[in-house]
């Protein structure tokens, strides 16, 4: 069995890594709310914008749109005169009453924000790697540095090719700590669900070590040893790419990726920093697995000898928004694809492995050092042996949650049916 080796010299990724284990298989929602649901599309190309940012002001209540454009939010029925508003990288805000909203069937239709050329602005930064090194130091003026307590749905997902084979949704409590704390964020369980087909994993059981854990490490501004600091951006490449808007704001866009004599596989992606406070809004990145081996390493907890296990992707995302002039973690993504390739089998296996977490409701915390409640998670724990079953219809009840896909949802429907055929 190969086991991750951990080190201070590959800390930087050893919080994304799976747990690959070979098994042997013995196979109301409240009246007080009211939920609407609808899809966000380019108003010109007519194309479904995924993580669009869905958020009633003066309420902390907020949700995302799936990769499809679809939302869902509920909100109190005594905050629908609240204004909720639909904002997107590169295009403008739009904003209205949460009552003038339909149940069902809205079409919000986003304008792209015009361009803003880099020449025009006569106080854009001349050097990259210094505008990033200015990000990190103003870390305590631009977030949050009081404890915060977020609610936060999670799903994670694992395909074997195109088809779920497992599915785990949760709803947590994070006690996020200041982002000048060197204290660690707790999360707290507070209700989940899973389904695992083992029949279309074969006898591959393929579970994430860390769950929410995983997704929350992404905070970059909170956490920012394990992607790049202060102390190894000499080891990145940073330039800067054409600007854009977020909110009616100037935005920088920074490439960066590991310089040529690196040879351990680190990062490379975009940064999206706020021109006018220097705060990072959203990184979207990537890790280098051209070396298949050194980035396999980092991934693979446990396997069986006689199977080989490379990553072919391993994509990160993380976005923030601003609350009372803060900004604060929102959003975050990761998508990892992996080969499995068995001694003596002709065909390989291909399997994908997503997980999401959307902060859906925000508040001051005074309480101090998260408790050590029964459901208190550990940063290493499998969500899918924490989880109950898909069985009940209205499980979430006033809980926000991201709109599932169309082929998840398309899951859960069959994963209902089973149990009421069991039932």
């Amino acid at each position: 069995m190969k086991t991750l080796i951990y080190s201070q010299k590959n800390k930087s990724i050893t919080f994304f890594y799976f747990l690959l284990v070979f098994l042997i298989v013995n196979i109301t929602f409240s009246q007080n709310n009211t939920e609407f649901k609808g899809v966000i599309i380019d108003r010109e190309t007519k194309d479904k914008l995924q993580f669009v940012d869905v958020i009633v002001e003066e309420a902390n209540i907020s949700t995302v749109t799936n990769s499809e454009g679809e939302f869902l939010i509920k909100v109190p029925n005594d905050m629908l005169n609240k204004i909720v508003t639909f904002s997107h990288l590169g295009y403008t805000k739009q904003s209205m009453l949460v009552s003038k909203l339909n149940n069902t069937n809205n079409v919000i239709k986003l304008d792209e924000a015009a361009t803003i050329l880099a020449q025009v602005d006569l106080n854009f930064p001349k050097n990259a790697e210094k505008l990033i090194r200015k990000v990190l130091s103003k870390k305590g003026e631009n977030y949050n540095t009081n404890q915060s307590t977020l609610t936060a749905f999670y799903r994670e997902t694992i395909k074997k090719r195109n088809k779920n084979a497992s599915l785990s949704e949760a709803i947590v409590e994070i006690e996020k700590a200041g982002y000048n704390d060197s204290k660690k964020d707790g999360i707290k369980l507070i209700k989940a669900r899973k389904n695992t087909n083992y029949s279309r994993l074969d006898t591959l059981a393929l579970k994430l070590q860390g769950g929410p854990f995983s997704t929350l490490y992404t905070d970059l501004m909170k956490n920012p040893e394990f992607i790049f600091d202060e102390n190894n951006l000499s080891k990145y490449t940073f330039k800067f790419d054409k600007s854009t808007q977020i909110n009616n704001k100037l935005v920088y866009v920074v490439n960066f990726k590991q310089k040529k004599e690196e040879t351990n596989p680190l990062y490379y992606g975009k940064l999206y920093i706020d021109a006018e406070s220097y705060a990072l809004t959203s990184a979207v990145y990537n890790l280098n697995i051209s070396n298949r081996n050194l980035a396999s390493a980092y991934f693979v907890r446990k396997k069986p000898k006689k199977v080989k296990v490379y990553p072919t992707n391993a994509a990160y995302r993380v976005n923030y928004r601003t609350l009372n002039s803060k900004w604060y973690y929102s959003y975050s993504n990761i998508q990892l694809a992996f080969k499995v390739n068995w001694k003596n089998k002709l065909f390989n296996s291909r399997y994908t492995l997503q997980s999401e977490m959307a902060i859906t409701d925000w508040q001051q915390s005074d309480i101090g050092k998260l408790s050590k409640a029964k459901r208190t998670l550990h940063p290493s724990t499998i969500l899918a042996n924490e989880a109950s079953g898909f069985s009940d219809p209205k499980f979430w009840g006033e809980y926000n949650i991201i709109e599932p896909e169309k082929s998840i949802e398309s899951a859960i429907k069959k994963i209902s049916k089973q149990f009421k055929k069991t039932s």
